[in-house]
């Protein structure tokens, strides 16, 4: 892939530009709470574009196009179940939560199970959101790698600072400023590139010629209940994801907060539409390229120069954005509930330097995992992520909003240990007819079910 010096330039100012923007907000975080959830003073804007701005990475942009250059329209589910987990966390989900005034999910877990409920929910959370990063550094150091002419390992060091300076000074304040202006840049130059290939794509009967009915055409791919799983595994992890969930708790309010989840669920179910028919115009007219260079690539070949920099520089951003977004909510979680009690860490000034300290180390452990899988599949591991994390913590946590009081701590425990050791071992070393994520929260409502009480606390 070569670029112009038109290419270069814009993709740089779109880039410097929208991390400024962020580095300019971080001059208001002073506390490790203004870190973590930027002073709960967020509007519906800023909790959707911290939330758009993060899901909307390399599975969305990258991961969409190269997997829709495999097989085609049911690539389309990996933003569009995001979006359909956002509303209904919108509607069931943000005020309870918000309600509760906490930082984390491991909190939210605690106040209603106890101290080794928070501690394992942490390490299972944050092992699971990794994944989601290693999603986006996968892209990100091939792009860095093919536009740089460098290896891997310097494209890695570039990119942990690319998303250094765009999260670890300013936090969810700069995750939110930056995801607002970063959307907006991909919306513009990613559905114009989108009407490009859509409008180049063979018509008929060419097309169907091209692109046989299944999977290519059909959103349902090669069957209906592998579709539905992998929805329903987004959904699951969503609810489930610490970054999205802190976005709610950094809301002004309980309505601003199922507000923002609505308006970023209209943002994000549209952006793989465009990914898609970009994948598809490559599979037809480019059949010998990297798939994971599909994006980025047509972008720079059938776009004028400067929106192709511009709409480079927006996918650019989605990646770092998305990595920063991922590390803040590890980061929060191991900080917060974990190594902040172990170290007696209490003064607000030494707990934000460890909370920035941690997120810098997930981000280096990210980039690490993606160079040793380089030639992985982007999406392959969104769904691990979302399933290992969904496995054992999506139950527990829905019956703690919904049925407070009602299910014995014990028996929580048992079943969030229980169901996450379960689904690692078939997603890693066991096989089974169905997917790992479903038979963790089967095992987990086995569980929870000896432990059901018949009163509680009120909702």
């Amino acid at each position: 892939m070569e670029l112009s010096a038109a290419h270069i330039g814009f993709m740089v100012i779109t880039v410097a530009a929208v991390m400024a923007a962020g580095i300019y907000a971080a001059r208001e975080v002073k506390s490790a709470e203004g870190y973590s959830l930027g002073g709960r003073s967020a509007g519906a804007a800023m909790v959707a574009g911290s939330i758009a701005g993060t899901v909307v990475g390399g599975g969305a942009t990258v991961g969409t196009a190269q997997m829709a250059f495999s097989v085609g329209l049911p690539a389309w589910w990996f933003t569009l179940g995001s979006g359909i987990a956002f509303i209904l966390m919108g509607l069931f989900y943000a005020k309870p939560l918000r309600q509760a005034g906490l930082t984390t999910i491991p909190e939210y877990l605690s106040v209603n199970y106890g101290k080794t409920a928070g501690t394992i929910a942490s390490v299972v959370s944050s092992a699971g959101i990794l994944f989601s990063a290693v999603a986006s550094c996968l892209p990100g150091i091939g792009i860095l790698s093919a536009v740089l002419g460098i290896g891997p390992w310097l494209a890695a060091l570039i990119l942990v600072t690319l998303v250094a300076l765009y999260t670890f000074f300013g936090g969810m304040k700069s995750a939110g400023v930056g995801g607002m202006l970063k959307m907006g840049v991909i919306w513009l130059s990613l559905f114009f590139a989108g009407i490009t290939a859509w409008q180049l794509l063979p018509t008929e009967p060419a097309f169907s010629e091209t692109f046989p009915s299944l999977p290519w055409q059909s959103l349902w791919g090669k069957g209906v209940s592998g579709a539905m799983a992998n929805l329903f595994s987004l959904i699951v992890g969503i609810l489930c994801t610490q970054t999205y969930i802190q976005a709610i708790f950094s809301a002004a309010s309980p309505r601003m907060a199922a507000a923002g989840a609505f308006m970023a669920a209209l943002i994000v179910i549209p952006v793989g539409l465009p990914s898609v028919a970009i994948g598809m115009y490559m599979r037809a007219n480019a059949p010998e390229t990297i798939p994971v260079l599909v994006l980025p690539v047509f972008l720079a070949e059938h776009l004028p120069p400067w929106l192709g920099g511009i709409a480079l520089g927006g996918i650019a951003l989605s990646l770092i954005s998305s990595i920063g977004g991922l590390s803040l909510g590890i980061g929060t979680m191991l900080s917060h509930d974990l190594l902040a009690r172990l170290l007696a860490v209490r003064d607000e000034g030494r707990l934000l330097f460890l909370t920035r300290g941690v997120v810098l180390g997930v981000m280096a452990v990210a980039c690490l995992v993606a160079i040793l899988n380089l030639d992985s599949q982007v999406l392959m591991w969104n769904y691990l992520s979302m399933a290992l994390r969904g496995a054992g913590i999506f139950l527990p946590l829905s019956a703690a909003v919904f049925l407070p009081g009602r299910i014995a701590p014990r028996w929580a425990v048992v079943s969030m240990a229980v169901s996450t050791v379960a689904a690692a071992l078939f997603s890693t070393v066991l096989t089974a007819p169905i997917d790992p994520l479903f038979i963790g929260l089967i095992i987990s409502a086995l569980l929870m079910v000896p432990g059901f009480r018949g009163t509680g606390r009120p909702v």
